[in-house]
Order: structure tokens, then sequence, then C-alpha cells
């Protein structure tokens, strides 16, 4: 008969280069923590520089065409600034900050204390964050992008010795767009993986926040756009470097592929950037209304339909090569139909707005700003669903204004808005009131004063991707007039930074539930613990956390819990440490295991920019060590147990 020893025995000691790190604080401890919340402050810090990096872009942009004939950058340096302005805001703002606020407060809002993979999550990281690095190292070594945040073909795609793009540029473009993707691509993973298997007791999907709701949809948007775009740049870099003909006509290529493969990518794109908003304002809005969202089930199969119909209006982009009239037509129909799940959206948020109890706080201000910035964006993009009309506005700053009033109307002023909600929850202090305020006057009214005269430089005949103008076609002063706009918006986000520092200074603490929320995450203490909840909570209904602390009389109007304005025991005990036999882990005492730190994440990460640079220079001696990087961290990442030993 077998028996079993009383005890284990003691693990054997590792290798000094598999020991695990140790510290959970300090500055190691950001290379190494696993922790969702930290990585989501990464992602947002990190996204945030890079979004002062684009802004002085197009501060560039803006000088070089305020005037005619404008002298501040030359012709190559213009396509350099606006080709990595359109790259960084897409791939390095947009992107991450939506992954931000997804890591953070995914699990907080659906109850859980982590997601799925902690370890695969801060590797998402380090790939962007490397990725971003790579792209700007271009400038220093070879010659930065220069072909358009698009990178058309043959443009792009013809090799060095054709000189169509001396320098090293769409090499840096492609092959850091690639690592981009794996990053976006692993948080995708999680975030699905995290959200179907690990919603709290009784949190059907039915009942889960519209921002889970949102990021869902974006992450399967996200896993399935990738593959597309990443074929497309392979096969650029191959035609650049390799002698391969994937889009040279004459030997029977087809550079119309490459618009096919990118705007497959390109066009659910959009909505990758634009659904994380508008999940942050179906949040904003129903606490600063105080009522529950107007129509949640619409609002939810709206942004699903919005997924699904995304994947269906790509060739808008190309009704000027020639596809034929049946193929417009289609894609013409389908651009309308996009816009009636939209609509429907607006519908419902201001359905919610409207006789509600409304305080007009920072977050809030910004979330109206969204619906009316976005509302003018998709009226522009509904025009271009006309064949004869996109035709003509297609390569003119008409087409500029609508996507800016879409992406930054849109997106910009949805991050700032959940930056202002949220900031409270990270980090345990309130943002200044009046300095916010201040940010979102002038960040609307300098939107406005940038975007809204380039519709009418548009359809002037003003075409876009041009690094200067003659005197006396009529646009001097309405390029003016977006110069100084674009002055206006860098002001705001300057408020916003002081905003920022004031805080980090003497902000005044927030408490646990500062905005009289809805959703779970503020039921736990501000910052929240690194286990989330002491105890996983049990939720009874949609907007669970709301109906603990109120309830309605016989004649519909709210009432506070005896309990007070929030639910007591929860308020005070969410983020508290648990005891014995509570942690919510049948641990029986032995405290809640969170996944401990690593740093093979950042190892496995940091091979792949050396694999880029090899690519890029084409370098057998570059590519041993980024294999070996990425070897060494893969294969010590899948011996290293997931969490520590007591």
């Amino acid at each position: 008969m077998t028996t079993v020893p009383e005890t284990l025995p003691a693990p054997r000691p590792v290798g000094l280069l598999l020991r695990r790190p140790r510290s959970t604080t300090g500055l190691w401890s950001w290379f190494t923590t696993v922790d969702h919340k930290k990585i989501g402050i990464l992602y947002g810090g990190v996204a945030l520089v890079f979004f002062v990096v684009a802004g002085v872009e197009a501060l560039l942009i803006r000088l070089q065409l305020a005037a005619p004939n404008g002298t501040v950058l030359t012709a190559a340096q213009y396509n350099t600034m606006f080709t990595m302005h359109g790259t960084t805001m897409v791939f390095l703002v947009g992107m991450p900050l939506a992954a931000a606020f997804g890591n953070y407060f995914i699990p907080l809002m659906i109850g859980a204390r982590d997601v799925a993979f902690p370890r695969l999550n801060m590797f998402g990281f380090w790939v962007f964050f490397l990725g971003g690095l790579f792209l700007y190292s271009s400038f220093f070594l070879g010659g930065a992008p220069d072909g358009g945040w698009f990178g058309y073909t043959p443009l792009t795609s013809a090799p060095l010795n054709q000189g169509f793009l001396p320098g090293r540029g769409p090499d840096f473009w492609a092959v850091g767009l690639i690592m981009l993707g794996i990053g976006s691509v692993t948080a995708a993973v999680n975030f699905i993986v995290t959200i179907l298997n690990m919603r709290a007791p009784g949190m059907t999907l039915m009942r889960m926040p519209l921002f889970v709701w949102m990021m869902l949809v974006v992450a399967f948007l996200t896993a399935f756009a990738m593959p597309p775009v990443t074929a497309a740049l392979l096969m650029v870099i191959f035609d650049r470097n390799f002698g391969t003909l994937f889009f040279d006509a004459a030997s029977g290529g087809d550079p119309l592929l490459y618009q096919h493969l990118f705007w497959l990518f390109g066009h659910p794109e959009v909505y990758i950037l634009i659904l994380p908003g508008m999940g942050i304002i179906s949040e904003i809005l129903p606490v600063f209304s105080r009522k529950p969202l107007f129509g949640y089930a619409v609002v939810v199969f709206s942004g699903i339909a919005i997924g699904f119909l995304g994947w269906g209006v790509w060739a808008h982009h190309m009704f000027t090569t020639g596809l034929g009239p049946v193929a417009v037509a289609a894609f013409g129909l389908s651009t309308m139909l996009i816009a009636v799940p939209t609509g429907v959206k607006i519908f419902n948020w201001l359905g919610t707005v409207w006789g509600g109890s409304l305080r007009l706080a920072t977050p809030m201000l910004f979330a109206l700003g969204f619906i009316a910035m976005f509302t003018l964006g998709g009226l522009s993009g509904v025009t271009h669903s006309i064949v004869p009309a996109d035709t003509q506005q297609t390569d003119t700053y008409y087409v500029v204004a609508h996507f800016h009033y879409v992406l930054f109307g849109g997106l910009v002023f949805a991050i700032f808005g959940g930056l202002y909600y949220w900031w409270p929850k990270v980090f345990g202090r309130m943002l200044d009131e009046r300095l916010g305020k201040l940010n979102f006057w002038l960040m609307l009214i300098g939107f406005n004063l940038t975007f809204f005269p380039m519709h009418v430089l548009g359809l002037q005949g003003m075409p876009r991707r041009t690094y200067r103008y003659a005197e006396g076609m009529g646009w001097d002063t309405l390029n003016l007039w977006v110069t100084v706009g674009s002055f206006v918006i860098a002001a705001s986000v300057l408020v916003f930074l002081v905003n920022v520092i004031r805080t980090a200074m003497r902000g005044e603490p927030a408490g646990p539930d500062p905005w009289d929320g809805r959703t779970l995450e503020w039921s736990t203490a501000s910052p929240p613990p690194e286990y989330n909840f002491a105890a996983i909570p049990r939720v009874e209904a949609r907007d669970d956390f709301w109906h603990r602390k109120y309830t309605e009389d016989a004649e519909g109007r709210l009432v506070p819990l005896p309990a007070g304005g929030a639910d007591a025991a929860t308020a005070t005990t969410a983020g508290a440490p648990p005891t014995a036999g509570e942690d919510g882990h049948g641990n029986g005492g032995h405290g809640i295991h969170m996944p401990s730190p690593s740093y093979f994440p950042l190892v496995m990460a940091l091979g792949l920019p050396v694999l880029g640079y090899a690519a890029v220079f084409k370098s057998p001696w570059l590519a041993v060590p980024g294999l070996l990087l990425l070897l060494y961290g893969m294969y010590a990442w899948a011996i290293e147990p997931a969490t520590a030993e007591d």
C-alpha cells in the first residue's frame, strides 16, 4: 500500500538564472510585475508619452502649412512627420490606451482578481513598448518611415535600388507594425479568455458593464484583423529585400492586393479604436445622469453589429481604384448600413441623459463632447458612401477632417473622460475640477477650430499629403485658423499635465466611491489592493453595486438603503486583507495566492526588436542573440511556476 508523506519535500533550489524576482515595490517591480493594474498604468503612461510625441509632430505639420510656401519642413521631413504622426496615433496611442483601460478595469468590473494570463499580459506590454522604441529608433538608424501610415505599394514595396523611398524607413515601419500586432493579439486573447471565463458568480453576459462588452468585441476584432495586415507587411518586406514580386504589376503582381489586405484590417481598426470610447462613455453617462443606461441590450447588440458590419466596408477606401460599378455599389450600401447601429447608440446615449439628474462634472462634459463630435464625424462619413462624392473628396482635406472628428472627437474625448472618471480609483486622488473643465473647453474649442475648417478646405480642393501650397488658392486664412486651433489643443493637453502634477502633490483624497458609481470597481478601495477583492462578489443584478446602495420607494424615487450611501460591508471590507479562512479561494487562512513577479516576459520580448534589427539590416549576426533571448525567455517562462511557494 502506498503511503502519503505528511509533508511534501522542500522544492530544490533552481539555478541563478531562473530565480524569481522577489521585489513587489520599488522601480524594479515595474519591470517584473504581472499585476493587471500596474500593467494598465504602464500601458497608459507610455501611450500618453507617445500622445505628446504625436502632438509635437502634428504641430510641426501645422506650422509648415500655416501660410503658403512654408519652409519649416522640407518635403522629405513633412512626409516623415505625417507618416509617424498617423502611425503613432493609431498604433502607439489609440490601441494602447484602450488596452490600458481594459487591463486595469476589466477584472475589477467583472469581479475577478486578475486576467487569465498574467505573464502573457506583461509580455504584451513589453512588445508594445519595445515596438514603439524600435519604430522611433529609425530616426537614428537609416531614416524614419515616410510612406504614409497606410504604406501603399509599390511606393513602399519597391526594392532599395529602385529609389522610390530611399533609406530603410519602410522596413522599420513594416517590421515595427508586425511587432505591435503581436502585442495587440496577446492582449486580445487575454481579454477574451478573462471575460468569458472569469466573471464573478451571477454575472451573466447580459449583466456585464458596457465597457466590458465593447472590449470583448474589440478583442475579437483585433484577433481576426491583425493576420491580414501582417501578411501584407511580410510581403512588403520580402518584395523590398528578397526579390519577390507580390506587388510588381509588370511581373504579374498586384499592387491592389496590398490595399485589400491593409483595409481589410484598416476599417475594423477604426472600430477597434472607437468601440472602447463608446464603452467608456456608456459607463460615464449613467453615473452622472443617475439613471440606468437606456436600452442596455440594444446598445450591446449595436456594438456587436458594428463589429460584424465592420468587416464589410473596407473597399470604400478604394472607390477610385477601378473596382467596377457592382463592387462600389455594394460597398457604398454597406457603408450606409453600418451607420444604423452607430445611430442607435447615439439615440440610447441621449435617452440616458434625457430626464436624468445631471451632474456636469468633467467626465460628463467629455462624454457629452464625445457624442456631439462623433455625431458630426459620422455624418461626414456617411457622405463617403455616395461614390461620386467620395471620388471627389478622397484625396482632399475633407477626409482628414472626417477621420479626426471620428477618432479625435470620438476616441480622444472618451479617453480624457475616462481619465477624469477613473483617476481617483487608480491613484486615490481627485483630479482638480476647475482645471478639468478648462481642459475640456480648451480641447473642444481647439478641436473644432482645427478640424472643422478642413471640411471647407477639402471642398475647395486642397489636397491632403501636400507639404506646401501656393498663394492665391484661397486657403490661407483657413489654414492659419487650423494651425491656431492645433496650438489650443496643445494648451489643453498642457492643462491636463499640470492637473496631474498638482493632484500628485496635493490632490483631494478620493475614497472608494467618489462619483456614487454603479459597477463593481467602485466597491473596493482606491487604489485597489493587489488582489482586488477580499472575497469574490456575488452579482445579483445589472449595475449590482448600485442596487446594494439604493432601492426605490412606491413612487419610483431612489431611496438609500439603511446602511447609507454605500454598502457598508462592501465599502469597508472589499479592500481589506482577508482573514483566516476568508480569502475567497478556500485557502484556509494562508492568504490569497496571486501570480508572482517574473522577468521572463521582458527577456522574451527583448528578443523581438533584436530580430527586427536583424531583418532590417539583413544581419545573421544580430539574429543569433535575438533568437537566444527569445528561446531562453520562452523556455524559462514555460518551466517557471505561476505562483511562488510561501
